[in-house]
């Protein structure tokens, strides 16, 4: 009985403060990253610091000759608009150009250096930048099949892409973090996970992309010390929001794939479809009785159909409100490539912040 006075408390606090941090972004409109001292004149300055780090740059006249005027609208987010552009080698590219650009451009920097340090097959190439006084853009290879957000989006489309392609994708993507987290010379924890920061290329190789929020910490590090909470609603973990639940570490970034890996099997818009009950739509425990029913059912007839219980077992796993009970992202690729008769069940899920209001949705 005390146990379960303890946990209904501690959820009440997490949910408390989600609420709170909800409010204060509504208010304010601002990016969580700290922003650097000095003013937009030592901008050079900073930039010689980066030295061998730093891209091409590009100037905003020749980014309008790139895109054609910015014609060809490939996507809007929260950070900014997409655009098709072309290279003068005939290069097909993606022109990012942030908005809401404030402060002497330390989140853009931070994105450009954080992926300038990367090199692997599971993270966007970054080609160049732009940097003009408020102007700021980031220009990226092209990803033919554009972000898988599109892909999961509904019943539909998973079956279009198949279950054996979307595993093959959340590995990937699991390849991609494992690298970040153990593959770098700096350990850098992405912070925003999820569909819409995956983008897939021509033979559906998925890309992490969208470094604005990235933190880097020295590999000695186990665990990050920040002033504020980063990310999207809806993915964060329970320890960014509040360090009573734990530290901030590459299990944060854990946390986050999981409640991806369980968005590329479910989809939020399926809770709001089949609960008509409000109290009840809560997406990871909604995906846990779901599998519990699947899986006490023996309804399984194939081995494609195992494919989603399976990444959805995994993604319970990675949801856990400790951050210890998670698996690191090298046991996570493990996990995916076993039988999913190899795999215990995940307790159901205890703490995880409420769905994401709409203006958080991209």
């Amino acid at each position: 009985m005390i146990i379960l006075i303890v946990e209904l408390f501690a959820a009440a606090i997490l949910i408390l403060t989600c609420l709170v941090w909800i409010y204060r972004q509504r208010k304010k409109h601002v990016s969580f990253n700290q922003k650097f001292t000095g003013n937009e004149s030592n901008i050079e300055e900073i930039l010689k610091g980066y030295d061998s780090l730093v891209p091409k740059r590009y100037k905003y006249s020749e980014l309008k000759k790139i895109t054609g005027s910015f014609k060809d609208k490939l996507g809007e987010g929260g950070y900014g608009t997409v655009f098709m552009g072309k290279l003068e080698d005939g290069r097909k590219v993606a022109v990012k150009l942030l908005k809401g650009s404030k402060g002497n451009g330390e989140e853009f920097l931070n994105e450009v250096v954080s992926i300038r340090r990367t090199s692997h097959v599971n993270i966007v190439n970054l080609i160049g930048f732009c940097l003009h006084g408020s102007k700021r853009a980031l220009i990226y290879e092209h990803m033919a099949n554009g972000s898988l957000d599109k892909y999961v989006c509904s019943e539909e489309t998973r079956r279009a892409i198949g279950w054996e392609k979307l595993r093959e994708i959340a590995i990937g993507i699991a390849r991609g973090l494992e690298y970040l987290h153990r593959g770098c010379n700096t350990r850098i924890i992405h912070f925003d996970i999820k569909p819409h920061n995956i983008l897939l290329d021509e033979d559906f190789c998925p890309k992490i992309a969208d470094f604005g929020l990235a933190k880097l910490c020295h590999l000695k590090d186990s665990a990050l010390s920040m002033a504020e909470a980063r990310g999207t609603i809806g993915f964060i973990a329970p320890e960014v929001f509040s360090r009573g639940f734990g530290v901030v570490s590459t299990k944060s970034d854990v946390y986050s794939y999981g409640m991806m890996l369980l968005e590329m099997v479910g989809g939020r818009t399926n809770v709001q479809e089949n609960i008509e009950n409000s109290s009840e739509a809560h997406f990871p425990n909604w995906v846990y009785e779901r599998l519990v029913k699947d899986l006490q059912s023996h309804e399984v007839t194939c081995e494609i159909e195992e494919i989603p219980r399976q990444m959805t077992l995994v993604g319970l796993w990675c949801i856990q409100t400790a951050p210890g009970k998670r698996p690191s992202i090298s046991r996570v690729i493990e996990m995916l490539e076993k039988n999913i008769n190899e795999l215990e069940m995940a307790p159901k899920p205890l703490l995880s912040c409420p769905t994401e209001p709409s203006y958080f949705s991209s």
